[in-house]
């Protein structure tokens, strides 16, 4: 893990439009590829209660929790609704050799 940088996908697994969880270590990781081709990564799971992102839908450039609901901004990782109210931590992206690879802290 060079510098914090971890490969956690092929970029072609994640098709435009969608999202992929992948779990670092501990970490539950959404990975997210934007209209346009942008990717992006935020937590997998709401910080409203425990429910896995990725199972949710995607629209507009934000996911919404398949339990109750709450939105947030996939590239901010802000909580645009309730009931959430805590945003969602936000990691570096990068796409290198097509590969997708997250910068994980610490």
């Amino acid at each position: 893990m060079a510098d914090g940088w971890v490969r956690v996908a092929a970029a072609a697994d994640v098709a435009e439009g969608q999202a992929l969880g992948v779990r670092v270590g501990d970490k539950e990781i959404a990975i997210y590829h934007l209209a346009g081709g942008d990717f992006c990564a935020t937590d997998n799971v709401c910080s409203h209660e425990y429910a896995l992102l990725t199972e949710g839908w995607m629209e507009n450039g934000c996911i919404e929790c398949p339990l109750h609901a709450a939105q947030f901004d996939i590239r901010t990782g802000k909580a645009l609704s309730a009931p959430a109210d805590e945003d969602l931590a936000v990691f570096e992206v990068k796409v290198e050799g097509g590969d997708v690879l997250v910068k994980i802290p610490g």
